[in-house]
């Protein structure tokens, strides 16, 4: 089973823009897989364009999954940047 975690995004813009940025910024200095989901939509969390389609607003909640090397430093890092929003 691949390692993952859900968050509840609370930033009052969501998962958009700035924030998004960050997010795809922080998963491409990694050589893991990493996708991001909500609901039935599934994401490369390295492409801010499939990021942004999520259409990840205030309380939506995400899973996010990596598969590779460093799986369990992306997804700590990755937790960091949605919690510190």
């Amino acid at each position: 089973m691949m390692p993952s975690f859900t968050h509840t995004i609370e930033d009052e813009v969501g998962l958009h823009a700035r924030p998004a940025a960050m997010f795809v910024r922080a998963a491409g200095g990694f050589t893991a897989d990493i996708t991001v989901a909500r609901d039935d939509r599934t994401a490369d969390a390295k492409s801010l364009l499939e990021v942004l389609q999520l259409e990840a607003g205030r309380g939506a909640v995400v899973t996010v999954t990596a598969e590779g090397p460093d799986a369990d430093e992306a997804l700590a890092a990755l937790r960091e940047v949605l919690t510190a929003g």
